[in-house]
């Protein structure tokens, strides 16, 4: 029996990406291992957003050289966004790889591993590997998850200056609705229980795709919602990430009509100063992307929302940081990702923008984002104490401490509507994974919140899981 591995670096795009190749692999035959030196095929999915993600992409392939040197019939593929239209540089630095495949081009790591002619049908290539497939349709599946990323649209369209996805994943291109929805069902037929729908800049979905009725507007990201809403066994749905342009009135209140819908919002501001997000061509000021923030809370009061801000970006001076600061303390965000700009090769920001901004300076400026970050969450999570909220429970750690008394406990672990991670404990092996349960938040903290259940209905706990 053939064997594969995947290591995965990067946002949750890549994560489908590789969710998406091993079904393919599946497919064929071929079964996961979670030991490199085992598999007969290592396919590593990098990432180029940041310098630090490319720094362990390499490594990575490094550590593989050995055990290319002692094993001549092992292929190993690189795919992702450090492959570009012409990856020469990339073949040159690692000669011993056996194929490079841009994004969703599983067709290019495929071929390597010397199938017959028949092995893949026509509508196995191209990017149409699902991460789940019907229980009866035969095929091998992936072990059962609560959770799963659906890509939706690929590609984007923004050019930000900095950015080198539009390079890597071309234009956005949308997936048909029906074609959406029957990969949700096949999700959900294998126990999955939520969804997050994946764009680089979701809302745009269907912007690309012409209207069935001319007189009519296209589909959007609240009618695929809407699509998905009555599936049976779906209880929550999510998507990211947002731009503002694109989050038109129209999605938004079919989002919040939507009750499987969560509260939450990946919404990035990348800066809080109007000069720097001019020259990073993000195409809003502030005032819009406040007024954005205003109409999604005032939808959906109970909303959890992270953000983006990259620090130390060509030409970023102490008032335009502070202008970030200001607006990062004005809105309150549950999460801030932070990170200091690094130049992408080929992109806007590397050709025609100096990198100007020292290094220790934008070292000070992340820390002091984080630094405000870490109080407001604390306060944001703080008035959880006492509250009853619904979690949906996603995994579970033997080993928590026995009740005096009582029957061993486990720790569960699970998100609310808003994205808040929550902790409990419960007894052992009755609390099934997928289930929506109450727990009541007794202790907070920056990043997540740990509780009791208040309350296990007798549907849930039978059946275990």
């Amino acid at each position: 029996m053939k064997t594969y591995h995947i290591w995965t670096v990067g946002c949750q795009v890549n994560v489908a990406d590789s969710a998406r190749l091993g079904a393919g692999l599946r497919r064929l035959g071929w079964q996961p291992t979670d030991r490199a030196p085992d598999a007969d095929l290592i396919v590593v999915n990098t990432c180029a957003v940041r310098q630090n993600a490319e720094d362990r992409a390499a490594a990575k392939l490094a550590n593989l050289r050995p055990l290319k040197q002692r094993n001549a019939d092992l292929k190993i593929a690189v795919m992702g966004c450090m492959v570009g239209p012409r990856h020469d540089a990339l073949r040159a630095r690692f000669p011993y790889v056996d194929a490079f495949a841009q994004p969703q081009r599983f067709d290019d790591v495929i071929r390597v591993l010397d199938l017959p002619d028949d092995a893949l049908g026509a509508d196995d290539l191209g990017g149409e590997f699902w991460p789940a497939v019907l229980p009866d349709s035969g095929l091998p599946d992936a072990p059962a998850a609560v959770t799963a990323y659906v890509p939706v649209i690929e590609g984007c369209d923004k050019f930000c200056t900095y950015c080198i996805v539009p390079l890597r994943r071309g234009r956005e291109r949308s997936r048909p609705i029906g074609e959406v929805v029957r990969e949700v069902e096949a999700h959900v037929a294998r126990g999955v229980r939520e969804v997050t729908l994946l764009g680089q800049t979701v809302e745009a979905y269907g912007k690309d795709q012409p209207p069935a009725d001319p007189a009519t507007a296209h589909a959007d990201l609240s009618d695929l919602m809407g699509a998905m809403h009555e599936i049976p066994g779906l209880l929550r749905i999510r998507a990211l990430t947002s731009y503002p342009p694109d989050m038109t009135d129209r999605i938004l209140s079919g989002m919040a009509a939507l009750p499987k819908v969560c509260e939450s919002f990946s919404l990035p501001v990348q800066s809080g100063d109007d000069g720097v997000l001019t020259a990073m061509r993000r195409g809003y000021d502030v005032a819009t992307f406040e007024e954005r923030v205003a109409k999604v809370r005032e939808l959906m009061p109970e909303v959890g929302i992270s953000t983006d801000v990259i620090v130390g970006f060509p030409g970023e001076s102490e008032a335009a940081f502070g202008n970030t600061l200001a607006v990062l303390d004005r809105l309150r965000f549950d999460k801030v990702h932070v990170a200091a700009y690094s130049p992408r090769a080929g992109t806007y920001a590397d050709r025609k923008q100096p990198d100007d901004v020292p290094e220790a300076v934008k070292k000070e400026r992340l820390h002091a984002i984080e630094e405000l970050q870490r109080r407001i969450s604390l306060e944001i999570n703080g008035a959880y104490w006492g509250r009853d909220v619904e979690v949906l429970v996603e995994e579970r750690k033997p080993g928590a401490a026995e009740a005096a008394g009582g029957p061993p406990l486990e720790r569960l672990t699970g998100r609310t509507r808003g994205a808040k991670l929550v902790h409990f404990d419960a007894p052992a092996g009755r609390i099934p994974l997928g289930a929506l349960f109450d727990v009541r938040i007794t202790r907070t903290g920056a990043w997540s919140l740990q509780g009791e259940l208040a309350g296990v209905p007798e549907r849930a706990v039978a059946g275990g899981g």
